[in-house]
């Protein structure tokens, strides 16, 4: 029972951490406006890592690579701590455990990249029958503008609604089943 809290425990805060950091990473990199509530509560809570990593590891073009090594890093960090609850024998283990592991860190972040986009998209509908003028609707904007913008060139409005959000919606989860899903349970074979 105090393993399944442990982990239920060590998940959330590095799956939470690891969202942080990459909100961090596409916020700079869709060039969202850092005057804002939620851009500001990002840069707040992830500068203690990413001020000190940013010195060793610096921004590549527009792509932040610090916030980025900090969000795999925390995957890896994860990936470990749920093996070791399973007192899984990693000094003993072959070399296909540890591609496992990095495999799955990977894969972690790729799902929280998608979960950003998910719960972006949800929260900027919600938003749209609020509250339209919400102080985050421009970073809201900013963030769903990449995934939304071919869509809406394809769909047009049908009677002034925008369905472009539930489409986009529908291909993330599809995304999130069928590929991320598919190599999990692959990455899970390794173990």
């Amino acid at each position: 029972m105090l393993t399944t809290a442990l982990n239920f425990l060590i998940t959330t805060v590095l799956n939470l951490l690891t969202m942080l950091f990459l909100l961090r990473f596409v916020l700079q990199l869709v060039r969202a406006s850092f005057n804002n509530p939620l851009s500001q509560m990002v840069v707040t809570l992830t500068n203690f890592a990413v001020k000190p990593i940013r010195k060793i590891l610096p921004s590549w073009g527009k792509f932040d690579l610090s916030t980025l090594f900090l969000a795999i890093l925390t995957q890896f960090l994860l990936q470990m701590c749920l093996v070791w609850l399973r007192d899984f024998p990693l000094s003993v283990a072959g070399q296909s455990v540890w591609a496992g592991i990095v495999g799955m860190s990977f894969l972690g972040v790729f799902r929280t990249f998608l979960d950003i986009f998910f719960y972006a998209l949800l929260l900027q509908v919600i938003l749209s029958w609020v509250n339209p003028h919400s102080p985050v609707s421009g970073v809201l904007n900013s963030l769903t503008k990449p995934i939304l913008g071919p869509i809406q060139r394809v769909l047009p409005m049908a009677s002034g609604i925008d369905f472009s959000p539930i489409v986009a919606l529908i291909f993330l989860q599809m995304i999130n089943v069928s590929v991320v899903k598919t190599l999990e349970f692959q990455l899970l074979t390794l173990f």
